[in-house]
């Protein structure tokens, strides 16, 4: 008789794992276990990206699994693990296990050779060290790479990877210092001035050494034409508005020290913070914290092109220091609130997101698009566009629950099959942004000509980026034609969500907002019309709109 078994595994990106090859010897191990026994896999879950701390309700294709258990109708008998350390961290096997038990699911793990028995204590103390293991290896990880990191920064001044700062670009310097990864064809880098955005910098700096302010700055950038960083490189600042300079982006040049041509290290760091205070079981999450100034690492020497001198950016911190009433130190963030609409709701002036604001014990949502960027005479916006959270709420509980409910979902789902066009939209788009990016290179070196820059040098940049438009326009004539996702495919992703009706009806505000953002939801709030658009845009996009009308 076949032994029908579901495998789960998981997979860090973080030490730069290959997805695929870390799931393949993991589903090969798990294999070799069950085949002998004449066990076969039927179903996959595996986690890419998600750290081992991260507790199994909190890992996507863990949490489905857990939901599986749940379900008599699943399609396996019994669960494989190929490597135990990747799938549970200090005690997350005694949380996890005991749901094994209870619906009567066999957990089999390649360290027992075989299905643990639950009243065997021998097989509960290997599960239960390798927990240990695994949260010992990752913490003997960090420090390494912690100490191994702030090393490099001091002696060395490497560039560690990253964005490059506005005002600057990357330049090859060199083999890998690793013999291992020289011989992988990994290079090292380093930052060098930027011929054209240098210059807005040094302004920038130049400018507020003399009395003026941040939005002022902004506002002026804007007027000359000055491509915002975020318009500089919008590929990766896809998120933000590139219309325009916002005063938080003149901040963040301004407090940068690696203008000073010095490497800088350990500005941030990742923290462990309990998921819930009162209930410790449920585990951590990571986040993200600013470290105080005395704690970031220098390089001991300046390593790459200094924008500013060490002493302009000193005089530029004394100023701040100044304005914020007292020694400059990172803010602390205000509570947690929960925001059903987090992420999905956007304004309909600006086509931002809008940000969460809770007053009088409600969730706001409000856009300051006029206060935050430097808008010269291209929109029509009001100084702040506010929206209750409870307006809208239940009605668009109340479409969801409508359109995806046993009388209306066959009828949504074909209607989305009408209307998903395109796989290859994302390859279509990603190429056009890059056309763009061409064309706005070719007019900052033409600018930076005109500046009196090297007419040599510059010459052969416009000549590469004309050779890098004629063959992105080359691929973008290939891209094959238009294809429709089947009716199939989009049933299988709605599937994926669950009984839409009832999580809706009984969600909490957080649980809300990961439906929400599952279902692939977006919201349009036009102020001048009082209406609230939804869109429902699974990946692959798009489906069409409806509209849903409240009090507002």
């Amino acid at each position: 008789m076949t032994i029908r078994f579901g495998f789960y595994g998981r997979v860090s990106t973080e030490d730069n794992q290959d997805p695929e090859a870390s799931r393949a010897w993991q589903l090969h191990r798990a294999r070799a276990l069950i085949e002998s026994r004449g066990g076969e896999v039927v179903a996959e879950f595996f986690d890419v990206d998600k750290s081992r701390s991260i507790p199994w309700q909190l890992r996507p294709h863990a949490a489905a699994l857990i939901e599986e258990l749940k379900d008599p109708r699943r399609d396996f008998d019994a669960v494989v693990i190929g490597e135990p350390q990747r799938a549970f961290y200090g005690n997350q096997y005694s949380l996890t296990f005991p749901l094994f038990e209870h619906f009567g699911v066999p957990l089999w793990v390649p360290e027992v050779g075989g299905p643990i028995d639950p009243a065997n204590e021998a097989h509960d103390m290997i599960m239960g060290v390798f927990g240990g293991l695994s949260k010992g290896e990752r913490n003997r990880i960090k420090i390494r790479v912690r100490a191994a990191m702030a090393a490099i920064t001091a002696t060395e001044g490497r560039f560690l990877g990253g964005r490059p700062p506005y005002g600057y670009s990357l330049q090859d310097a060199g083999p890998h210092p690793n013999p291992g990864k020289a011989a992988d064809g990994r290079r090292l880098r380093r930052l060098v001035a930027d011929p054209v955005t240098s210059r807005v910098v040094r302004w920038i700096y130049s400018e507020f050494l003399k009395g003026r302010g941040y939005l002022d700055i902004a506002e002026d950038l804007t007027l000359q034409g000055i491509l915002s960083p975020s318009a500089s490189d919008p590929e990766r600042n896809k998120h933000r508005d590139q219309r325009a300079w916002s005063k938080y982006a003149v901040r963040v040049i301004l407090t940068n020290p690696r203008y000073t041509g010095h490497q800088v290290w350990n500005k941030q760091r990742k923290d462990e913070i309990l998921l819930d205070v009162e209930n410790v079981a449920l585990g951590t999450t990571t986040k993200q914290r600013w470290n105080t100034k005395d704690q970031w690492i220098w390089s001991e020497h300046p390593v790459h092109d200094a924008i500013v001198s060490v002493d302009e950016y000193q005089r530029v911190q004394e100023i701040l220091s100044k304005r914020a009433h007292g020694q400059f130190s990172q803010r602390p963030h205000p509570t947690r609130r929960p925001y059903a609409f987090r992420g999905v709701l956007f304004c309909g002036y600006c086509e931002r997101r809008m940000q969460g604001n809770w007053n009088n014990h409600q969730a706001y949502y409000r856009c300051r698009f006029p206060a935050q960027y430097a808008i010269v005479n291209e929109l029509d916006h009001p100084k702040v566009v506010y929206l209750r959270e409870s307006e809208i709420l239940d009605e668009v509980d109340g479409w969801l629950g409508t359109e995806f409910g046993p009388d209306r979902l066959e009828h949504t789902i074909a209607a989305m099959a009408e209307q998903v066009i395109d796989p290859n939209e994302a390859a279509l788009m990603d190429l056009r942004k890059r056309l763009s990016k061409c064309d706005r290179k070719l007019i900052q070196y033409r600018s930076a000509l005109d500046a009196g820059g090297d007419p040599i040098e510059i010459s052969s940049w416009i000549n590469e980026t004309k050779s890098e438009r004629a063959h992105l326009e080359g691929e973008l004539k290939a891209v094959p034609a238009a294809q429709r996702i089947s009716v199939a495919e989009i049933r299988s992703m709605i599937k994926e969500v669950g009984d839409v009706v009832r999580l809706v009806g009984e969600a909490d505000p957080d649980d809300k907002a990961d439906l929400y953002t599952q279902l692939g939801l977006k919201l349009t709030y036009y102020p001048e019309k009082q209406y609230v658009e939804a869109r429902i845009n699974p990946e692959p996009p798009h489906v069409r709109a409806v509209c849903v009308r409240g009090g507002t």
